[in-house]
């Protein structure tokens, strides 16, 4: 991959229903890094499947307060309720999956994962500051099998900012306390082509419901050409963020009188991340290319949490901490994960057929350290009476050829195969177990570009997640024989544009022989082999450009099945899969001129059931109960004063819209109401 500038520009056909039509200049020096999509103008169209990526440009439109908040612009992106830190613990589900923890959906950062482990436990606990982030690629359909494991819904992949020559400074601050400072600054080298720079945010707010957080995040990033055809790139993150939240909402009485204190006043969330990535690439000919990743992180998540004695419509009633019996624990977990992920690529011909050969190979190892910490007091820290050793390790290979049969059709064969253990170690019982699996995963798509302004694209491939090792093994270390979660996806779309219009449309089908689902039950959070479930629905996404600097831009996403099948799941036959709304759409009026932009944007998420029995009544203490559809409209704008200094504001949930946006864990979690924020940012060059 030979070092290039690339310009950004939302004209390419319709970007996640959001291409604002905005004319994009800027350029910058690319560094080596994993991308799911890729940098090329024809990156979009050598893909069998939905493609979706937001740009800087329509990330500084949108100001989002978390990478959720631009995600749930896209097609077929479901966005459960905020439980603290403003975004800071991502619940992200994709085409009807519960989007509980993420835990259906594959995250990364520049290529490499972000989720705490990928088989010990993937609930995410962590999503990085959308701050610092350049872009965000979704990919949905077959081409994701080049990056599992848990990537049936899909694959996200956040960008991270190339550092750029000067200094800039950014500021904003907004209603609830909020308050963001924002450092960047960078330098290159002409000699030899190095860059660096470094990136740092100190943020805090008091929360929507008494629940603040403080979170500080560096970046270092920097890069080198060691020669005419070999880049090497680093990567540095630290991440701390301590969150005044819980799993416990608001009951029933509270919500309805919109009691706006903590409902659990003495639980906190305390979250620590370092992470390193290497990333080399080696433009080894022409045709052939070679990009290794080999990536480290550290998670510490300490959760403590005072116990419940008692839960009614009114509140929920905690045990005394007085000194005489334990009333605080913590869930105190830290994870490492190492791992290498290299590929290679290789364009050649054969019998008179232009292929692209794409072969890879992962090694990864991770261990977890699980503590349960007991206190008489609010003080953080007592006697341990849980306490595992967990550990896990797979390889994985992986093998797609595009077969280019005629100029404008490809046929894209793949297969991947990824072997795994894990054992778990109760240090405290000597019980201990293992379980292990391999999984064959093959997919098969196509691209047809019928015409310059149509392409066809369809895939078939099947879907793998691992059981998570806490239900894979129990605590006397005996395997579970729980089945990962194993389903056929079928996916046909067109995407196309001509004369300022844009469309991506797709129809989808994911058939579930065994899905991993929530129980009924209050707390909302055990699951189990559901059985078999499906899934079906359609994405829609139009652009078009009005023209004296108007354009406007829309998507829906459509899933009017999404239900347990037969008499061996959980929920009964017909009923539908728990967070997975029928319908979501998005609608976005934007105005630029001269520097000047302003969008209005209207998001709205039909009805949803928090359980699998599908419960139509809330009980007495508000875990279950249909959540009713919302409709929210924000407005953001921006003014580039000049070449330097950029000011501006966004106002979120303008009608201050009251509504339920989750029941789960364990309680009602009232969605974010009217907020502000607005700033500045000025650029020393």
């Amino acid at each position: 991959m030979k070092q290039q500038k690339v310009a950004w520009a939302s004209s390419i056909a319709l970007v996640c229903g959001w291409s604002f039509a905005i004319d994009i200049h800027a350029q910058e020096t690319d560094l080596p890094r994993m991308d799911i999509v890729g940098r090329g103008v024809n990156a979009r169209s050598k893909i069998p499947g939905t493609v979706d990526v937001i740009n800087q440009k329509q990330l500084e439109i949108l100001q989002p307060l978390s990478l959720q908040d631009a995600l749930k612009t896209i097609p077929g992106v479901n966005i459960r309720g905020d439980e603290g830190g403003l975004g800071s613990i991502p619940n992200i589900g994709i085409r009807g999956l519960n989007p509980s923890r993420s835990q259906k959906v594959l995250l990364l950062e520049d290529g490499a994962p972000i989720h705490p482990s990928l088989f010990i436990s993937n609930a995410s606990y962590y999503s990085p500051p959308v701050d610092r982030m350049s872009g965000i690629e979704v990919l949905k359909g077959a081409s994701g099998l080049q990056y599992g494991p848990s990537n049936i819904g899909g694959v996200v992949n956040y960008l991270t900012k190339t550092p750029e020559q000067g200094l800039k400074l950014s500021a904003k601050a907004g209603n609830y306390g909020y308050q963001l400072a924002q450092i960047e600054a960078g330098a290159k080298s002409d000699l030899n082509g190095a860059i660096a720079g470094i990136n740092i945010i100190k943020s805090e707010s008091n929360g929507y419901q008494d629940n603040g957080y403080k979170m500080y995040d560096i970046l270092f990033k920097g890069g080198i050409s060691i020669n005419q055809d070999q880049w090497l790139s680093l990567k540095y993150t630290h991440y701390d963020n301590n969150i005044n939240t819980s799993y416990v909402g608001l009951r029933p009485n509270q919500y309805i009188n919109k009691i706006s204190s903590n409902p659990a006043p003495n639980d906190y969330f305390v979250t620590q991340r370092n992470a390193v990535d290497i990333n080399h690439a080696w433009e080894i000919d022409a045709d052939t290319k070679l990009n290794t990743l080999l990536y480290w992180s550290k998670l510490g998540r300490d959760y403590w949490r005072q116990s419940i004695s008692a839960r009614n419509a009114d509140q929920t009633v905690f045990n005394a901490c007085n000194g005489t019996a334990n009333c605080m624990f913590g869930r105190n977990r830290e994870f490492q994960m190492l791992g290498v992920d290299s590929r290679i690529s290789h364009e050649y011909s054969a019998m008179g057929i232009k292929n692209a050969l794409e072969f890879g190979v992962r090694l990864h190892t991770e261990s977890q350290t699980n503590q349960m910490v007991a206190s008489t007091s609010f003080a953080k820290s007592g006697r341990v009476t849980g306490h595992e050793e967990n550990k896990a390790n797979s390889s994985a290979i992986f093998a797609q050829n595009r077969f280019l049969l005629t100029k404008d059709f490809a046929l894209i064969p793949g297969l991947r195969i990824e072997s795994y253990n894990q054992t778990r170690n109760n240090i405290l019982t000597e019980k201990n177990g293992s379980a292990k699996n391999v999984e064959t995963i093959p997919q098969l798509g196509a691209t047809w570009q019928v015409i310059p302004e149509l392409q066809l694209y369809s895939s078939v491939y099947k879907g793998f997640a691992p059981a998570q090792l806490a239900t894979a093994i129990n605590e006397k270390g005996v395997d579970q024989q729980l089945d990962p979660e194993r389903s056929t996806n079928i996916e046909f779309g067109l995407r196309g544009a001509n004369s300022g219009f844009t469309y991506d449309a797709a129809i989808f089908s994911m058939n579930f022989s065994n899905q991993i689902v929530n129980q009924s039950l209050a707390a909302g959070i055990t699951k189990a082999n559901g059985g078999k479930s499906l899934h079906q629905g359609m994405e829609l996404a139009l652009g078009y450009v009005l023209g004296a600097g108007w354009s406007v831009n829309g998507n829906l996403t459509y899933i009017p099945v999404a239900k347990f099948v037969g008499s061996s799941s959980i929920g009964a036959d017909g009923n539908r899969i728990p967070y997975t709304p029928d319908l979501t759409s998005n609608l976005g009026v934007n105005y630029q001129k001269n520097g000047f932009n302003s969008l209005v944007s209207l998001n709205y998420l039909s009805q949803q059931f928090p359980d699998s029995a599908n419960t139509v009544k809330s009980n007495s203490i508000g875990t279950l109960g249909e959540i009713p559809s919302v409709t929210t409209v924000n407005w953001s704008t921006n003014y580039s004063i000049n070449k330097s200094l950029k000011v501006f504001g966004v106002v979120n949930n303008i009608f201050n819209k009251r509504y339920i946006s989750s029941r789960s864990p364990d309680g009602i979690f009232a969605g974010a109401p009217l907020n502000f924020q607005a700033g500045m940012s000025y650029q020393y060059f």
